[in-house]
């Protein structure tokens, strides 16, 4: 899997939010907190702004707050905000992407490879972010030390 540097903002700029409540959080403050790009980061907020996970409110009290409890925003739900679908082939969903011959299981692997990663990025919310503790099924995956490595190229 492979997130954009958009997503990466998002999810980054949201455990902010997650952290600050219900107080607004202005995107100079959250650019800051998070070393993001701030025109770049307007543009992310505006994304989630329209998506309904955030709301803005301008003026001298203004800013960002999070729409939802952060429980009940999941990592799933600020990248489809922000990039689509969690998984695509060649810009397609996977269940309208078809093989022949040989290749034909690769359907199933692509779905199969869905199924995962919706489990994971549905089920840990901002909360979980904020709190820097993952559910634990999650939590037990980054316990596989080869988890932590890079795969080889050779």
């Amino acid at each position: 899997m492979r997130l954009s540097a958009r997503v990466d903002y998002a999810l980054r700029a949201a455990a902010e939010l997650a952290v600050a409540g219900n107080r607004p959080v202005t995107a100079v403050q959250l650019a800051e907190a998070q070393q993001i790009p701030p025109k770049f980061l307007e543009n992310i907020l505006g994304q989630l702004r329209r998506s309904g996970l955030v709301r803005s409110q301008r003026g001298p009290d203004g800013g960002y707050w999070l729409a939802r409890p952060s429980d009940e925003i999941s990592l799933a739900d600020i990248i489809r905000a922000i990039d689509g679908p969690l998984l695509g082939v060649r810009g397609e969903r996977p269940e309208h992407v078809g093989y022949h011959g040989a290749a034909r299981s690769l359907q199933e692997v692509w779905i199969a490879l869905r199924a995962s990663e919706r489990h994971i990025l549905e089920s840990v919310t901002l909360k979980h972010i904020a709190a820097g503790e993952l559910p634990p099924d999650v939590a037990e995956l980054t316990k596989d030390p080869a988890a932590w490595q890079s795969p080889s190229l050779i």
